[in-house]
């Protein structure tokens, strides 16, 4: 797709349009800073438990206090990359022998990385995912100077591999952006077909790397055959730091890893006892945990919003154009005032600034949809919370509060940035 619902065409590299209010990334980041404001007030108010982080993301920093490893660039590496490499692999599902492993300060990093050094000028890369790739994968190939095509599927990816004749690589993506799945059988297709036509591939595994293995019974990453791939430790099972671990055949990582070296995207190495952490303490229970809270929310969801809500195997999201939707019914306005982004970020806030609830919409920059993304909750969070029926009741009353203002131009500016309309 290259527009919403209403017709509106997508921005590029985005699966969304940009509108007044929310021009491009520059808005994105006044808005961020304009929700820390809320954060600030209420934890002045109400302390750290006024805050709810039900954004299925994991960030923060949990080292163990054994004292062995010290937070030190220079000397965390020295004690701790053998280890590191070793969780790392064995959660990968790769083999020393083959394979390495290398931290970079996101994931977006290690996918930008990882496309320009198999993808240059004159070539060509396919993205293949369920639903579309994630703005990172397209931004790769940009960067790289490619030219990318978009598959959605295997029958487009066949077809969209068939009448090119430049593939340098396949960017495939497990888990999208919308949290559909490619299927074991597809997935194994469409890297022999990759590598039967002298293309390299690339997984952009981020969530899916847990979740494929842990939901669906599917192998980890690199036992998938690919060349290369990564994924995020701030989610879902993982407990973070935010960095990008990639892993892929020895050379190629290798390679990578200079080059992440002169961009200066490498993961600091003092963050390494907190990563040697985050992955010796995950277990793939929690992954299926975290799922079925998810799972009750969007019960309770549906009770209140009927089909509005939309349920993946694993998450609940209420996409932009059901938010834009509801919202001009309940104001009952003619016509449509925002771009469903807009009203996604509306509803965002509302739900920060009245109840604490901090959602996924914050967390990426820009938004890597215009859905409101209900996914992986934590369920000590939710019962806190309140649980289920609370936080669908968080929902709906939010949904009046921007009916209230999504038809009032200084009104809405001022929720999206302040009463000064910072941009």
């Amino acid at each position: 797709m290259t527009e919403d619902r209403f017709g509106n065409p997508h921005a590029p590299g985005l699966p969304y349009a940009h509108g007044e209010y929310i021009r491009d990334s520059r808005d994105d980041h006044a808005k961020l800073r304009h929700a820390w404001r809320f954060i600030e007030a209420r934890v002045a108010d109400l302390g750290l438990d006024g805050i709810y982080n039900l954004s299925g993301l994991e960030r923060r920093f949990e080292a163990p206090d054994d004292g062995l490893a010290p937070l030190d660039d220079e000397l965390a590496p020295a004690l701790l990359t053998d280890r590191l490499n070793e969780l790392a692999l064995d959660h990968l599902g790769g083999d020393a022998e083959t394979h390495a492993i290398m931290v970079f300060n996101r994931q977006t990093a290690a996918v930008m990385t990882a496309t320009r050094v198999l993808a240059g000028p004159g070539q060509t890369v396919i993205g293949v995912s369920a639903t579309g790739s994630h703005p990172c994968v397209i931004r790769g190939a940009k960067y790289a100077g490619a030219d990318f095509i978009d598959a959605i599927g295997i029958g487009q990816f066949e077809k969209a591999l068939g009448e090119t004749d430049n593939v340098s690589l396949v960017s495939m993506t497990r888990l999208a952006v919308s949290y559909e799945i490619l299927g074991l059988k597809e997935i194994e297709k469409i890297v022999k077909l990759a590598h039967d036509a002298g293309a390299r591939v690339l997984v952009d595994d981020a969530g899916g790397a847990r979740v494929g293995p842990a939901v669906f019974d599917q192998p980890r990453m690199l036992e998938l055959g690919v060349d290369v791939g990564s994924t995020g430790l701030d989610k879902y099972g993982t407990i973070g730091p935010r960095v990008g671990l990639m892993g892929g055949r020895r050379e190629l990582v290798e390679e990578m890893r200079a080059l992440a070296f002169e961009f200066g995207v490498e993961a600091r190495p003092m963050l390494y006892p907190a990563i040697v952490h985050s992955l010796e303490q995950y277990d793939p229970a929690r992954v299926r945990e975290l799922v079925a809270s998810t799972r009750n929310v969007a019960q309770a969801l549906k009770k209140r919003l009927g089909n509005r809500i939309t349920e993946t195997p694993v998450i609940v999201r209420l996409d932009g154009e059901d938010i834009l939707e509801i919202a001009i019914e309940r104001a009952g306005l003619a016509e449509r005032p925002v771009m469903p982004i807009e009203a996604s970020a509306g509803l965002s806030m509302l739900l920060l600034r009245d109840y604490g609830v901090l959602t996924v919409h914050f967390a990426g920059l820009p938004p890597g949809t215009s859905a409101l993304l209900i996914k992986f909750l934590a369920p000590e969070t939710l019962a806190r919370f309140g649980g289920p029926r609370r936080f669908a009741e968080a929902v709906d009353k939010s949904l009046d509060r921007l009916a209230e203002v999504i038809g009032e131009p200084k009104a809405f500016r001022a929720l999206l940035f302040g009463e000064d309309g910072e941009v």
